[in-house]
Order: structure tokens, then C-alpha cells, then sequence
């Protein structure tokens, strides 16, 4: 070999190598990139599954949402959760008093066992478990409606009394309802009896229920209050949410002839006994009129000048300390009740009482044999009371639980619905 063939086939061996290296370069390159991208990929995934696994799939809900103001005191403070199982709920007021509640047997919601206070403000603490026993945890805080922004419904009779066929369903609101519609909507009345109950509003604050005619004997009524949440007057929500069941007892009802000066007491349509009664003078008559039960006394203190009997000196014409057997018939003070102050001659002959009926009577209401006695103890509350032949007037409807004075057409007027 030549020297100079031999530098060419060193040169061209220097190329060909200087060329793999080359390739060689590249190639290691290339295969260094795609390896550097690889554990990228890698990394970026477990730390995404890492994630994915600290994170908790239970997802938990407070209502009402945080920051509520005017919150139900009987709706409010619901914890749900789904895709995990509450394990913890605390609830307390600002004050720091615990608030006692279940989580339910499934594990999937929890609520308070009692009924909240109004005008206060509640926090929430909850927590929860994925199937994987991962924690979720929510917080939540809220306010409840104030006195100043809601209203309740007084009502009689009472839960699991028995009253007489007369007892109307009467509600006294302490606030002015001005949307009587939506007021109504959320209360329902009715009877086992099927009688069809419908409500009349005498004012701003008082709706009272009653069927056509006098509830059926031995029936069942049933009151529901929803008015949790709506919205009586501006501004102003209700917060009960109740049901109230009463029993209607026998029927007895006892008719009062202002002119024979007797009262007779039907019961179940019988006769049971007829009894002399003294009533309202001539100058001061009794209402006629269907009056009903709505308290009893054994002993009561009646002072004219509370009713408007007054002397020349303001005080009352009467002030009887110790009345006894005593039931009220109406609002304005018309009472039937025993008298032990007058003559025996009077009852069944002369009307003396100014506007009461009077039954015979002793001092402390202690012998059970006296007419007035007897009376006492076989009524009931919801008894009615009827008043003819009297020289005054009809009892007005909204005088007392005395409804029944107005007629079917007037009375379904009166509804807001």
C-alpha cells in the first residue's frame, strides 16, 4: 500500500467511524430523551394516584347552606352524605351548648332529636368515610329565625283531649297574617266521621274550623300545622309543624228557655234531666244563641267592673270571690254557673243574673247534689250551650267558641281558599 492510498483508507475508516460515533450519538441521545420522558410520565402518574388517594370520595351536604340567616327551627341542620358513611356530627350553639342528634342506622344522614331555639346561631362539624376508610369533612353555620320574624298558631282544644260535639278548631296567631291563603294552605282539619271541615277567618289573627253541623259523636279530628317555612306577613315565617288529634265525646247538648226559666240536657238525643235556672234580668238579658263550653272553673272570682258592670264609683256591681261551678260560654264574661247568693224561689221563677245562667248552688262548690254540681260534672268542655227566647240579641260568632251562630254559606265565605 502506497502512503498516500494508505491515509485515504485511514481517512475514510476515521470517517466511517466518526460517522457511527456519530449515529451512535444521536441514537444514545434520542434513547436518553425517551427514557427521561418515560420516568416524567411515570412520576406525574403516581403522584396523581397518590393524590386521587388521599383524597376521600365521600361527599357530605349541610343544609341549610353556610351563612343561612331565618333558618327553620325544625327543618334545619340536615347532614347527608354520599359515596361514604358519616362517623362524626357535633352541633353547637355559640354559646357552646351541644345539640344532641342520631346518625342514622345506614350511615348516611344524621339530624337533630329535639327542636331548635329560635334567634340563634348553630355550627356543624361533620365527618365521613369512603370505602376506602378514607375522611371527608364538612363544616357548616347557620342562624335560626327570630321571634321578631315568625309567628305560631295558639290553638285549642288540646292534643288528646276529649271535648263535646261543639268544640270548634280554633287558632289565635300572635302575629298579623296578611297572606291568609298560603297561612291556610299549610293547615289541614278533618274527621274520621268524613264531615267536610272548613276554616273562616274572623280576623288578622284568629281562623277557626268547624264542619257544617256539630261534629259527629265518638269521631276522631285531626289538626296538622305545616307551617314551618311560610311566609305569614311580610318578613315574617312560620316555625310550627305539628300534628294534634282530639276525640269527640257523647253528644250533650242543653237548650236554656229564657221565658220558662229551665234548662233541658240531651244527651245522645235523650232527655237526661230538665233544671231550673235563673238568667239575665230584664236589664241585663242573656245572648241567645249557640254557645259552647270552653273552660270550667270549681271556684272562680267574677268582678263586674272586668265585664263592665261598674257603680258610680268605678267599682264593680258585683265582686263574687269564689263563684262555684263555674263554665265559660263566651269571651265578653257570659257564664253558666252555680249561685248560692240568691233565693231558691228565684231558679225556674224570676231572671235575675246580669246576663249569666244561674243554677242552685252552695257556698264552696262541696255538695255534689246541687243542681249546679251536676251540671259541672257531667260537661265537657265543646258541650253546647243553646240560649232562645231571650229578649237580646244573638251571640256574636267570634264571642267565645260560638262559630256555630253563623251560617254554612257565611261561615265557607270567611275561607281563604
Amino acid at each position: 500500500m502506497t502512503v498516500g492510498k494508505r491515509r485515504r483508507s485511514l481517512a475514510a475508516a476515521a470517517a466511517v467511524l466518526s460517522g457511527v460515533l456519530v449515529l451512535s450519538a444521536c441514537n444514545d441521545d434520542e434513547a436518553g430523551t425517551a427514557a427521561s420522558g418515560s420516568a416524567t410520565a411515570t412520576s406525574q402518574a403516581q403522584v396523581d394516584e397518590a393524590a386521587e388517594q388521599k383524597t376521600s370520595k365521600a361527599q357530605i351536604t349541610i343544609s341549610p347552606e353556610n351563612g343561612s340567616q331565618n333558618a327553620s327551627i325544625n327543618n334545619a341542620a340536615k347532614v347527608a352524605v354520599t359515596e361514604g358513611k358519616l362517623t362524626e356530627v357535633t352541633m353547637t350553639s355559640t354559646e357552646g351548648t351541644a345539640v344532641k342528634g342520631e346518625i342514622a342506622a345506614d350511615g348516611l344522614s344524621w339530624k337533630p332529636t329535639g327542636q331548635l331555639e329560635r334567634a340563634t346561631v348553630y355550627k356543624i362539624a361533620a365527618t365521613a368515610v369512603d370505602a376506602e376508610g378514607l375522611e371527608a369533612h364538612e363544616n357548616s353555620s347557620f342562624t335560626t329565625v327570630s321571634k321578631e320574624n315568625s309567628f305560631i298558631g295558639n290553638f285549642t282544644p288540646e292534643d288528646g283531649s276529649t271535648v263535646g260535639v261543639g268544640m270548634p278548631v280554633s287558632i289565635n296567631f300572635n302575629k298579623a297574617i296578611t297572606d291568609k291563603k298560603a297561612v291556610q294552605s299549610g293547615i289541614k282539619v278533618s274527621s274520621s266521621s268524613g264531615q267536610e271541615v272548613v276554616g273562616h277567618w274572623f280576623n288578622s289573627t284568629r281562623l277557626d274550623f268547624r264542619p257544617d253541623d256539630y261534629w259527629k259523636a265518638g269521631s276522631t279530628v285531626t289538626l296538622k300545622l305545616d307551617l314551618d317555612g311560610v311566609e305569614g306577613a311580610k318578613g315574617v315565617f312560620g316555625v310550627q309543624q305539628k300534628t294534634v288529634t282530639f276525640k269527640v265525646g257523647r253528644s250533650q247538648v242543653s237548650t236554656v228557655d229564657v221565658e220558662k226559666k229551665t234548662m233541658t240536657v240531651v244527651r245522645d238525643g235523650k232527655v237526661i234531666r230538665t233544671i231550673p235556672i235563673s238568667a239575665g234580668s230584664p236589664e241585663n238579658t242573656t245572648y241567645n244563641g249557640q254557645m259552647v263550653i270552653s273552660e270550667k272553673f270549681k271556684e272562680t272570682r267574677m268582678n263586674g267592673a272586668t265585664v263592665g258592670f261598674t257603680d258610680s264609683d268605678g267599682k264593680g256591681e258585683y265582686d263574687i270571690k269564689d263563684v262555684p261551678h263555674a263554665m265559660r260560654l263566651s269571651t265578653s264574661g257570659t257564664f253558666i254557673h252555680g249561685n248560692y247568693w240568691g233565693s231558691r224561689s228565684i231558679f225556674g221563677s224570676v231572671n235575675t243574673s246580669h246576663g249569666c245562667v244561674g243554677l242552685a248552688d252552695v257556698k264552696g262548690a262541696g255538695d255534689p247534689n246541687q243542681m249546679a254540681a251536676w251540671f259541672y260534672d257531667q260537661s265537657i268542655t265543646g258541650d253546647v250551650v243553646i240560649v232562645k227566647n231571650s229578649k237580646d240579641k244573638t251571640i256574636a260568632p267570634d264571642n267565645g267558641l260560638n262559630g256555630w251562630n253563623m251560617n254554612w254559606s257565611s261561615w265557607k265565605s270567611g275561607s281563604a281558599l
